[in-house]
């Protein structure tokens, strides 16, 4: 199932709900209010909610075939469905209680990493660099924006990157799960775009924090969608394409993830994993500071964030307050 959190235009209110036969259906409405009507409520809910959404969807197949979602209500009268064009996507969990990122989860990344040029970040060891367990660093929730934002330009970084990575996001409680059954708490994969102020991460690295260089509003876009494991034959066998202004900068596969999904919920489940957090699977190369010359993304630029059964995920960068 692809599920997706959305505003409907004409109203302004937020909405819950999947995307089928090329409409928005408000799960809450569809159901009578039987589903939540937030993201992370639906996902409290548990695999009821998901045999719930199926069997409503299933009776309304034929409808939603119509081609006038307009025409679609309950039977108390309300409107349950939307085209793509009366609607705007939101993250899929629009806020999330904790963003948990892992680092350099991909070698080749690493390896290019250690190759830029700035003083402040060279000061790090990174041949010291070892993989015992991931590592990684919260980021913060009020930086997470939708598919199709527009993200301005921080006004203290001259160095603004991208990073395509998948998104695990989480369904149930986990509290110290084993990697055997980290799959059974996993909601379901999206795309995230970890957008970067790479000055200001350089000199964070060299006073051992990451803060503002990673977590500056809409350093954090993710969707389009929630999709569901039952959707994927194998999240770990999915091309990634990162694309800038049409140009491929990022080329990948997800079976190129140092640890994988279950390895990445176990071990970060040592802190108590709540429905709607997520935990991203870190970036493959291909990144501005990873180039001998970087090309770091400025006002006008359009970044294309692509996973193989996921779908792409948009984002505009736009000018900040003071025109650059």
């Amino acid at each position: 199932m692809k599920l997706a959190t959305f505003e409907i235009r004409a109203s302004g209110d937020t909405a819950v709900g999947a995307w089928v036969n090329d409409c928005y259906v408000d799960l809450h409405a569809l159901t009578g209010g039987e589903l939540a009507a937030t993201m992370i409520g639906f996902l409290q809910q548990g695999e009821a909610a998901i045999e719930t959404a199926t069997k409503a969807l299933v009776e309304i197949t034929d409808a939603l075939g119509s081609g006038n979602p307009a025409a679609l209500k309950t039977v108390e009268g309300s409107r349950y469905a939307w085209n793509a064009d009366e609607i705007k996507l939101c993250a899929p969990v629009p806020r999330p209680g904790k963003i948990l990122h892992t680092s350099c989860n991909f070698d080749s990344h690493l390896e290019e990493l250690t190759t830029w040029k700035n003083p402040e970040w060279q000061s790090h060891d990174w041949q010291s660099f070892h993989f015992e367990h991931p590592t990684g660093f919260l980021e913060a929730p009020s930086s997470v924006v939708g598919s199709g934002a527009k993200v301005v330009v921080p006004h203290f970084t001259q160095q603004l990157d991208y990073e395509i990575e998948i998104g695990i996001i989480i369904g149930k409680r986990a509290f110290r799960v084993d990697v055997e059954d980290a799959l059974d708490y996993v909601a379901g994969f999206t795309i995230f775009n970890d957008l970067s102020a790479r000055d200001i991460q350089a000199r964070e690295h060299s006073n051992k924090v990451i803060l503002l260089g990673k977590s500056f509003d809409g350093s954090c876009p993710f969707g389009p969608y929630l999709i569901t494991p039952d959707e994927l034959e194998n999240p770990h066998d999915l091309d990634m394409k990162l694309r800038v202004n049409g140009d491929v900068r990022q080329d990948a596969n997800t079976s190129q993830m140092h640890y994988k999904t279950a390895e990445l919920v176990s071990w970060w489940s040592n802190t108590t994993l709540e429905p709607g957090d997520i935990i991203t699977s870190g970036s493959p190369p291909g990144v501005a500071a990873g180039m001998a010359e970087p090309d770091w993304l400025g006002p006008g630029d359009v970044v294309e964030a692509t996973i193989e059964s996921l779908g792409t995920l948009t984002t505009y960068i736009a000018e900040n307050e003071h025109g650059q």
